[in-house]
């Protein structure tokens, strides 16, 4: 806090950020982050670190005065813990700003120009609160790892700590030098600065949010596994899990890459480095340097551990390259990574453990809706209030994508998922923004589609009765839509009659539109028993009944 006037400034500032929707001051579209780099000098002795942040920022607008970022405030509220900054200036010539409530208001000397690029540096010190984890790994040794997702940043790197901010970055780190640090990006130096300290730069010129910037400070092992189309796979894990990690991580990360590749379009990042970490309990898909969990190295080349290293490296594609706009988006990413895990499944192990994942996941949605009944997938959210993410957003994402296949037909959905992902490439997309482009390769209208499944809570749940005239031969099939709340799904429905004697099923399909609706099918022999839905491509509930 440099002066009084600037100190009611904040307060303002601050009162003024109730009165907004939450995304809407956080997203300050008259400006654009383009880069960020932090130097961070890190110690044995303490756990405070010292920051210096050059933030590279264009201003969209001309008369622009100030602008704000986030950076968590030292306070009693938080054990003393917390950041201070120290300076803020401009090409040497110090600034005048306030830090209050977690946030920093920068005053610009002057108005802005329009497109006007300026530099600042921001130097600051203290003890995370949260973000950056200091401490012992599960083998007692001592280390710095981050966790910025969803919005946690803020607690060690003053940023826009939000998904639509995307700048490119680099890390200069100065640690004790028995430690190894890897980060974003491509490696640009490693060097002994003498007093057994070094340091090491690394740069990420790939736009990212800031949620995916990440070190790791730890007595490593390294193994360079492969190259792929040019770029380095690594393997970083404890030096003491060498063995078990360096196995475990072999498999299966080339193959993963080559699948999405060619399925949905390049890989954006300048390497993939799987790297063992306190940090996080599953993975964290930190662009081109996935952190997993701990324990999930064992050595075993389990399936689990498979299943998460598909499921990050799928992030790089969606999450990472292409990014939500907003939280309310947030299938855009998990739903979507859920979805292209089971994808190369299929694809590398066989149609049938596609089909024991999407059924395992239609089963877990089915118990995640009778908890969190109100919960719909695509909904204003804001990860300073709640959570942004629940289950159904990545079990009841992952169908979406699934029926949307079916219902469009394989050719268009591909087609629609690389042209996707090529024109929002490095950038930022909404679920409109998906939709259109799924229209357009199709040639239908899916503002249905996405509506009932994306943006309400509810799960069909359907009744089925029907009766066999076996002097008519004709068979009526009745259904009703009897899931709570008013919305009347539209939903193309399958039905599968069987009949006696074990011959191949006769198939039917009725779109239900309605709460109720009736029809009847010439059938020439005898139904045995029906079967709704029998190719598993629609969630919902259903029971069936024949009457006499």
């Amino acid at each position: 806090m440099k002066n009084p006037i600037n100190f009611i400034l904040g307060i303002l500032l601050f009162v003024c950020h109730f009165s907004l929707q939450a995304d809407d001051y956080l997203i300050n579209k008259k400006i654009d982050i383009k880069h960020y780099a932090f130097e961070l000098t890190l110690s044995d002795s303490s756990d405070e670190i010292s920051g210096i942040a050059t933030i590279t920022v264009v201003f969209k607008e001309a008369g622009v005065q100030n602008f704000r970022l986030d950076l968590i405030n030292k306070s009693a509220e938080k054990q003393n813990k917390g950041m201070f900054v120290d300076a803020i200036s401009i090409g040497g010539s110090p600034i005048s700003y306030t830090h209050l409530h977690d946030e920093i208001i920068l005053q610009l000397p002057k108005p802005s120009v329009q497109n006007e690029s300026i530099r600042f540096t921001i130097r600051y010190h203290g003890i995370p609160f949260d973000g950056l984890r200091i401490g012992k790994t599960k083998l007692g040794d001592r280390s710095f790892f981050n966790e910025n997702w969803p919005n946690r940043a803020r607690h060690w790197l003053p940023t826009m700590d939000h998904p639509s901010d995307k700048a490119t970055s680099e890390f200069i780190v100065k640690a004790p030098s028995h430690y190894k640090v890897i980060s974003n990006g491509l490696l640009m130096e490693e060097s002994e600065i003498g007093n057994q300290m070094k340091l090491t730069h690394w740069k990420q010129s790939v736009p990212s949010s800031c949620w995916l910037y990440v070190i790791g400070v730890a007595e490593f092992a390294v193994q360079y596994v492969d190259q792929f189309r040019g770029k380095s796979i690594e393997t970083w894990v404890y030096a003491k899990n060498r063995t078990a990690g360096f196995y475990d991580f072999q498999e299966p990360s080339k193959k993963v890459l080559e699948f999405y590749s060619q399925y949905v379009g390049p890989y954006a990042y300048e390497k993939l480095a799987n790297v063992q970490t306190p940090s996080v309990s599953g993975g964290m898909e930190s662009s081109s340097a996935i952190f997993y969990g701990e324990d999930l190295v064992t050595g075993n080349r389990s399936e689990r551990t498979r299943n998460v290293v598909i499921h990050e490296i799928a992030h790089h594609w969606f999450g990472n390259s292409v990014t939500e706009t907003t939280w309310d988006d947030a299938w855009l990413s998990e739903g979507f990574t859920t979805f292209f895990t089971l994808l190369f499944i299929e694809n590398e192990y066989g149609k049938e453990e596609y089909k024991k994942g999407i059924e395992k996941a239609k089963k877990t949605i089915f118990d995640l809706v009778k908890k969190m009944p109100g919960f719909s997938i695509v909904s204003p959210r804001t990860a300073e209030k709640e959570s942004v993410t629940s289950g159904i957003t990545y079990q009841k994402g992952a169908w979406v994508l699934h029926m949307l296949r079916n219902l469009i037909g394989e050719a268009a959905f591909k087609k629609g998922i690389q042209d996707y992902y090529a024109k929002f490439y490095t950038s930022s997309a909404t679920t409109d923004d998906f939709r259109k482009v799924m229209e357009k390769v199709s040639g239908m209208d899916l503002e249905v589609f996405f509506r009932q499944w994306l943006y309400h809570p509810e799960i069909p749940r359907l009744q089925v009765t029907w009766k066999y005239d076996r002097v008519q031969k004709k068979i009526t099939i009745s259904m009703d839509q009897i899931q709570n709340g008013d919305l009347i799904f539209d939903l193309p429905v399958e039905i599968a009659i069987y009949k006696k004697g074990g011959s191949a099923p006769t198939f039917l399909k009725i779109h239900l539109d309605k709460k109720h609706k009736t029809q009847t099918f010439k059938l020439n022999d005898a139904a045995e028993k029906l079967e709704i839905d029998p190719k598993n491509v629609l969630l919902c509930e259903s029971s069936m009944m024949e009457m006499k």
